[in-house]
């Protein structure tokens, strides 16, 4: 979805869009929330209510992995990744792993 088929839809679902805005955390900043929000606005078709816990937690670790570096089995993150296909994240940060940054100063040397 791109920015003007998330507002697209928020227009056409508002009860459904209000339900997703209570999901943001309190410390979540813009431009987190509106990379999770279109997260969970893609996938929540799949989710029924009594299952819409999975989903959310399933957007946190799409989110902690793109944002803040965080690592998960493998096989979670290519779930999540899947979930995600198509979500533009813009100037998102690059990590490296503790391994790529002694083997990057080992070639200095």
């Amino acid at each position: 979805m791109a920015t003007t088929d998330v507002e697209d839809f928020i227009g056409q679902n508002r009860q459904l869009a209000d339900l997703v805005e209570t999901f943001r955390s309190i410390s979540e900043s813009d431009k987190h929330w509106k990379c999770r929000r279109e997260f969970l606005f893609r996938n929540i078709s799949d989710y029924e209510d009594h299952h819409l816990d999975h989903l959310l937690a399933l957007s946190m670790v799409w989110a902690n992995h793109v944002f803040l570096g965080c690592r998960y089995d493998p096989v979670l993150l290519e779930k999540v990744k899947e979930m995600a296909e198509g979500i533009v994240v813009e100037d998102a940060p690059v990590f490296k792993t503790r391994d790529e940054l002694i083997k990057q100063q080992q070639q200095k040397r």
